[in-house]
C-alpha cells in the first residue's frame, strides 16, 4: 500500500510508523488515520517484526486533530468512521473500537514521542505500551477547551495510566504538562534528551527484538489488557493455563538452553 501521510519501514525485526505531516505538527487527518491502521495490521502481520514503534516526524509526535479538517466537519462523518472492521474478532469488543485496537496487536508498541502530544495525538500514545519522550515534549488532552468530551476511549485508559486524580484534572483542565510532570505521574516510562531519544527508544525496542521471546511478550501484553476485567481467581487460571502452553513451547526450551548455554536465544515465536 502506498501511505499518503506516514512513513513505514521495517529493520532489525522493527517496524517503525512516522506519522509524516511536520508542516502542520503531525496533525491527525483521515488519511493518516487509514494510513496508521493499515500500517499497524501489516506490522501485526509480519513475522519478521517483534517491535513496533511509533513516532513523528520533525518537530511534534501529533499536535492533535486537523483543526481545518474540523471546521466542516459533519458528525455523520465520525458515524461512518467508527464503522471499521475489528482488528482480531478474536479478540474481546472493547478492543475493537475506532481507535482502541492497539490491545490487539500481539507486539509491544513503544511510543516515541519526539514532542508536542495533544489532544487525539495523547489518544494513540496512549494507546501505545511504553511511551519513551523526549525531555521538552508537552502534553495536554485539549478536549474542553474545544468544547470537546474526553474522545475515543480516553476516558477510560487515561486513569488506568495516571489515576483518576490526575486523569480528572488533565481531562477537565486541558492544560499544558510538561516532560517532568509526564514522568512523575506515570504519562511516561522514560525521559530522554532530544538528541538520545531515538537512540535509547530503538536500544531498548532491539532488546526486545532480539532477547525476549516474541510468545512470551504477545501472551504477557494480553495478560496485562486482560487483567481489568477479571477477577484474581480468573487472571490466576488463565495464567496457569497459558504456562503450560509455553512449558511446551520451543521458545521456553530455548530459553533455558540459550541461558545454560552462556548465548544469545534464537526465538522463533513458537
Amino acid at each position: 500500500m502506498a501511505y499518503e501521510h506516514i512513513l513505514y519501514e521495517v529493520s532489525d525485526k522493527i517496524a517503525t510508523i512516522t506519522l509524516n505531516r511536520p508542516d502542520r505538527m503531525n496533525a491527525w487527518t483521515p488519511t493518516m488515520e487509514r494510513d496508521v491502521r493499515h500500517a499497524m495490521e501489516e506490522s501485526s502481520a509480519d513475522d519478521n517484526v517483534r517491535v513496533i514503534v511509533l513516532t513523528g516526524a520533525g518537530r511534534a509526535f501529533c499536535a492533535g486533530a486537523d483543526m481545518d479538517a474540523l471546521k466542516g466537519l459533519d458528525p455523520n462523518d465520525l458515524r461512518r468512521a467508527s464503522n471499521l472492521p475489528p482488528f482480531d474478532m478474536n479478540r474481546r469488543p472493547d478492543w475493537q473500537t475506532r481507535y482502541g485496537f492497539y490491545p490487539s496487536i500481539g507486539k509491544p508498541i513503544i511510543g516515541m514521542l519526539n514532542g508536542a502530544t495533544a489532544g487525539i495525538g495523547l489518544v494513540h500514545a496512549l494507546y501505545c505500551d511504553l511511551r519513551f519522550a523526549a525531555d521538552n515534549t508537552v502534553f495536554t488532552t485539549a478536549f474542553a477547551r474545544r468544547g470537546l468530551i474526553a474522545e475515543h476511549g480516553i476516558s477510560w485508559m487515561l486513569p488506568r495510566i495516571v489515576g483518576h486524580a490526575n486523569a480528572m484534572d488533565l481531562l477537565l483542565s486541558a492544560r499544558r504538562v510538561s516532560s517532568e510532570e509526564a514522568l512523575r505521574i506515570g504519562l511516561v516510562n522514560r525521559l530522554c534528551s532530544p538528541e538520545k531519544l531515538r537512540e535509547e527508544t530503538y536500544a531498548y525496542a532491539r532488546d526486545l527484538a532480539d532477547l525476549v521471546s516474541p510468545s512470551a511478550m504477545a501472551v504477557i501484553k494480553q495478560q496485562l489488557y486482560e487483567v481489568p476485567f477479571q477477577t484474581l481467581a480468573e487472571a490466576t487460571i488463565e495464567a496457569n493455563r497459558e504456562m503450560m502452553v509455553a512449558l511446551n513451547g520451543s521458545d521456553f526450551r530455548e530459553g533455558v538452553a540459550s541461558f545454560i548455554e552462556k548465548r544469545a536465544p534464537r526465538f522463533t515465536g513458537k
